[in-house]
C-alpha cells in the first residue's frame, strides 16, 4: 500500500472527514481521483483523471475504474459529511436556505443505466421545446455568503438521480417523480440537523401542493418559497363544525378568488411599490399585490400560503406570481428569497464548463449513481477549500486586460486550489520534485501560476 498522499493544509480537514466512508486503500484511490479531476481539463472521465494526477496513482489503473462500478462504498456518508461542512458557514441562529432544482446530463448509448428523454430547460423558449437524452439530476443546494462575494454561491449537497418509469416498473420500484425524490432529499437534510431551521426554495416545476403540504407539516423547521399558478384554487379554512351536525365535516370554506383576479381588479394606486432582491444580487424597484389564503388540492387538504404578484417596473421581467407556506412573511422577503435561487443556475454552468459535469462515459448502475454526484460535490469541496484558504483576506481575482472582475468566481477558486495541489502535493510526491524548490522564487512562481492555469 502506497503511503499517505500529502493534502494541502486548506483542504486536509475536509477531504480526511470524507475517509470514513471508505476503506484504507479505496480512499487512497478516491483521494487520486479527486486530485486528477481538479487538476485535469475537459472530460472529466477516469482515464483523464489518472493521466492528470499520473505520478500519484499507484497500482493497475482498471482498480481506478472499478472505485465506481465495483467497490464498496456509499455516497449517503460523503453527503453527511459534506452538507455538515457547508452548513457550518451559515450561523446556527440564521436560516438554511435550501435551493431546489434538477439538471440534466447528456449521455446517448444504447446501453446506459437511467437514460431518459428529458425536457432541457435552458434550451427550450416558449415557443420551442428542446428534449436531451440522459440522465435528470435532483439537486439540493445551500446559499453560503462567503466574505468574498457580494452574491450567494449555492454549494450542492444532496442529490438523486431520477429514474423513468419504464426502468421503475422493470426493477420493480415505485415511480418517484422529482418532486418525490425533492421531497425524500430536503426530509434527509432535516433529520441530520434537527436544531436547524430551513428555507426551500423551488422553480415552476416544483409548485406542487403536495411539495407545499409536507412543508406546511413541518412548518416549525420549513418553509417553501416558489411560484405559483396565477388561477391557483384558494379558499377559506372550513367553518367551525356546529354542535349536533352528522355526516362528514367540511374539508373547505367559501372560494377565493383567483389571484389573477384579484391583482386585475386592483388599481395601480393599491398596490405597493417596493424595492427587492433581485437576480444577480442587485435591487430593484417592483409593484406587488399580494394576499393570503387556503391552496386546495383534491385529496391532499387545504395548505396556508401567502401569495404574492410581482411587476418588475423595469420592465425586463415579465410579470410572476410566487407563494410561501409561512404566512408571516412580508411580500418583499418571499420575492427577495425566491430571486436568490438564481444561484444554483449558475452553479450548474460553472460545473458543467469547469469540472465538465456533462463528460462522464460510466455506464453500468453504480458508477452511473455514482460519479455524478462526486463530480457535482467536488463544485462545494473547491469553494470550501478556497474559502479556508483565503479566510478574511482578500480574495485574487484572475484579471485581464480585456476581462475585469470585481470579485472572485468559481473559476478563481480552481485556479487556486490546482496550485496547492501542485505545490504542496503533486511536487512533493514526484521523483525528483524537491528540485523545484532549488529554482528562484520568481521562477517557482511563473511555473506555479501556469501549471495551475494549464487547464
Amino acid at each position: 500500500m502506497p503511503r499517505r498522499l500529502a493534502i494541502p493544509d486548506a483542504a486536509e480537514p475536509l477531504i480526511s472527514s470524507f475517509g470514513v466512508a471508505f476503506s484504507r486503500p479505496t480512499f487512497h484511490r478516491f483521494l487520486v481521483l479527486w486530485i486528477g479531476a481538479v487538476l485535469a481539463g475537459g472530460r472529466r472521465t477516469v482515464t483523464a483523471c489518472l493521466r492528470a494526477a499520473r505520478s500519484l496513482a499507484h497500482g493497475d489503473a482498471s482498480s481506478y475504474h472499478r472505485f465506481f462500478s465495483k467497490a464498496r462504498w456509499s455516497l449517503w456518508p460523503l453527503g453527511q459529511v459534506l452538507s455538515a461542512a457547508v452548513l457550518e458557514l451559515v450561523p446556527h441562529g440564521q436560516a438554511v436556505i435550501v435551493v431546489a432544482d434538477d439538471t440534466t446530463a447528456m449521455h446517448k448509448g444504447k446501453c446506459v443505466y437511467g437514460k431518459g428523454r428529458h425536457h432541457d430547460a435552458c434550451r427550450s423558449t416558449h415557443t420551442h421545446m428542446a428534449w436531451v437524452w440522459g440522465h435528470k439530476w435532483v439537486v439540493l443546494a445551500v446559499l453560503v455568503k462567503f466574505p468574498f462575494a457580494a452574491r450567494a454561491w449555492a454549494l450542492p449537497v444532496l442529490m438523486a438521480l431520477y429514474r423513468p418509469r419504464e426502468l421503475n416498473e422493470q426493477e420493480g420500484r415505485r415511480h418517484k417523480t422529482p418532486i418525490e425524490l425533492a421531497r425524500k432529499l430536503m426530509a434527509t437534510l432535516m433529520h441530520g440537523f434537527p436544531d436547524r431551521r430551513f428555507f426551500l426554495l423551488g422553480d415552476g416545476g416544483y409548485a406542487s401542493h403536495d411539495l407545499a403540504r409536507f412543508c406546511s407539516r413541518h412548518g416549525r423547521r420549513l418553509t417553501l418559497v416558489s411560484r405559483l399558478h396565477p388561477r391557483a384554487n384558494l379558499y377559506d379554512p372550513p367553518p367551525a363544525r356546529k354542535a349536533g351536525t352528522n355526516g362528514r365535516p367540511r374539508l373547505k370554506g367559501r372560494k377565493r378568488a383567483a389571484p389573477a383576479d384579484v391583482v386585475a381588479r386592483t388599481s395601480q394606486r393599491r398596490r405597493t411599490k417596493a424595492s427587492v432582491a433581485w437576480y444577480g444580487d442587485t435591487q430593484r424597484r417592483v409593484q406587488l399585490v399580494t394576499g393570503k389564503a387556503h391552496w386546495y388540492m383534491g385529496g391532499g387538504g387545504l395548505v396556508p400560503i401567502r401569495w404574492v404578484f410581482v411587476h418588475d417596473l423595469d420592465g425586463t421581467h415579465r410579470d410572476e406570481y410566487f407563494y410561501s407556506t409561512d404566512t408571516a412573511l412580508t411580500a418583499e422577503q418571499i420575492v427577495s428569497l425566491y430571486t436568490g435561487r438564481w444561484s444554483i443556475e449558475v452553479t450548474f454552468q460553472e460545473a458543467k464548463f469547469h469540472l465538465g459535469l456533462e463528460t462522464t462515459r460510466q455506464r453500468v448502475e453504480k458508477s452511473v449513481t455514482r460519479a455524478f454526484p462526486c463530480l457535482l460535490g467536488l463544485f462545494s469541496v473547491v469553494s470550501l477549500v478556497f474559502a479556508h484558504h483565503v479566510g478574511r483576506r482578500k480574495a485574487t481575482v484572475d484579471r485581464a486586460p480585456w476581462y475585469q472582475k470585481t470579485e472572485p468566481t468559481f473559476s478563481d477558486a480552481m485556479i487556486r486550489v490546482r496550485r496547492l495541489l501542485w505545490a504542496q502535493t503533486v511536487l512533493k510526491h514526484l521523483r525528483g520534485g524537491h528540485d523545484f524548490t532549488k529554482l528562484s522564487p520568481k521562477l517557482q512562481e511563473t511555473i506555479l501560476t501556469h501549471l495551475s492555469r494549464a487547464a
